[in-house]
């Protein structure tokens, strides 16, 4: 199979690039970016990798160009972003020219205009998987994981860790090599401002981002987490159908919530833009700094919940349930560090990996798909472990539950079951 990386160069990219050449089914990787030079750099990195490797120069905003290139390759792995500016033209290009296609899409509104392409993707033959990252993308199988164990679903939650103590040496890469800001710190400045997709009694809804949930979790875990826009809330309710509440939620420190809130609040009222937020969170200047020292006395802390994690609320066998599933990290894995602490790594691997299936068939069926939609999840977290942890080569998804009765009283919240720990 012959594989177009668009954007393989960045670092997202270029670690998607280098897992997915070492992949059986992988013949031929196109290391595709508007840095010519950097990508003839990676695919002569690549020349030994087992797949054959070169480089063309592509911009996103030529579209005959992006034709071009696409009608000669069999699958595009997209990690140009934003997505909310680039996201809907370059599916468009896949699906015009019969090209499969995964991404790493972590916008929510683009993501509900990329679902309503799926019509189109059937008809074309097109196999579309979008948002196959860590969040989106693992959080997605996590999430579907742990309502497995349900009868029935009421709440669900995704999670994923800022700057909390666990994330040692987490690498956020807030500005590419010339210090401007990356495109992952712009979507995150769209998604802490203005309204976002949330779930609530089972439909979507828009509110402001930064609102509080306490969570009680098994474990005899507590804590609070904080909602962002995300892809997940608009996925899950389409492939899980909560009745009640479904929320992407940053694991994060009262210091930096409020250091986000200082910046929401200016891009809200038009004093920041996407970019000159990113430059901000990247170069904190005092006066903010000082902002956000006072305005964090109202934030609460994460407490002890895990920093990556799905959890679910819901019935089992009668009676009100929670299941947790969470990455089990730690210093046993390859590398040294848990996935999380990269964030290249973090979305890159998985991208990669979900590839495989497409590959070798798992996952290969026309339409537009969220992960949780098409991919094996157990046939996913197996490859995750072998990828990272070769030498126990086992999974590496912690599962746990208890009744609802049991966790901590954090909270008390109507779920037409019963109650939940859960508050906001």
């Amino acid at each position: 199979m012959k594989v177009l990386a668009l954007g393989g160069c960045g670092a997202m990219g270029a670690m998607a690039v280098r897992t997915a050449a070492t992949l059986r089914g992988v013949h031929e990787i196109v290391v595709a970016d508007r840095d010519l030079a950097a990508a003839q750099a990676l695919a002569h990195e690549l020349a030994d990798s087992g797949a054959d490797a070169h480089a063309c120069r592509v911009d996103v905003t030529d579209r005959a160009a992006l034709h071009r290139v696409f009608a000669e390759a069999d699958v595009v792995l997209n990690t140009v972003g934003p997505y909310y500016r680039f996201g809907l033209s370059v599916l468009r290009a896949a699906i015009d020219t019969g090209t499969h296609y995964l991404d790493i899409c972590d916008d929510w509104e683009p993501t509900v205009q990329m679902l309503d392409f799926d019509d189109d993707a059937r008809a074309a033959g097109v196999c579309a998987i979008i948002g196959m990252g860590a969040s989106p993308g693992v959080s997605n199988l996590l999430a579907a994981r742990a309502a497995r164990e349900l009868d029935s679903l009421a709440d669900i939650y995704t999670a994923w860790p800022v700057d909390v103590p666990t994330m040692t040496g987490a690498d956020t890469q807030l500005t590419g090599p010339d210090g401007t800001p990356t495109a992952a710190a712009v979507h995150w400045m769209q998604q802490i401002s203005g309204t976002v997709a949330v779930v609530r009694a089972g439909d979507i809804v828009r509110e402001p981002p930064l609102r509080p949930v306490t969570l009680a979790v098994p474990g005899g875990r507590a804590g609070t987490a904080y909602t962002v826009g995300h892809p997940e809330p608009v996925t899950l309710r389409r492939t899980l159908a909560p009745s009640g509440t479904a929320a992407n939620l940053m694991v994060i420190t009262p210091g930096t919530a409020a250091y986000l809130d200082g910046l929401r609040t200016d891009l809200d009222r038009g004093t920041l833009t996407n970019e000159s937020a990113a430059v901000a969170l990247a170069e904190p200047t005092m006066r903010r700094g000082l902002r956000s020292m006072v305005r964090s006395v109202g934030f609460k802390s994460p407490g002890t919940l895990p920093p990556f994690f799905a959890v679910a609320y819901g019935s089992k066998n009668g009676d009100p349930h929670a299941v947790l599933a969470h990455l089990d990290g730690g210093a046993s894995l390859s590398e040294g560090a848990a996935l999380t602490d990269d964030m290249a790594r973090a979305t890159g691997i998985p991208l990669a990996l979900s590839l495989a299936q497409l590959v070798d068939g798992v996952a290969i069926r026309p339409g537009v798909h969220p992960p949780e939609g098409i991919i094996d999840i157990d046939r996913f977290f197996d490859d995750l472990a072998a990828h990272l942890d070769p030498e126990r080569q086992r999974g590496r998804v912690v599962v746990e539950q208890c009744p609802i009765g049991t966790l901590p009283p954090v909270g008390r919240r109507d779920h037409g079951l019963s109650w939940c720990r859960v508050r906001e």
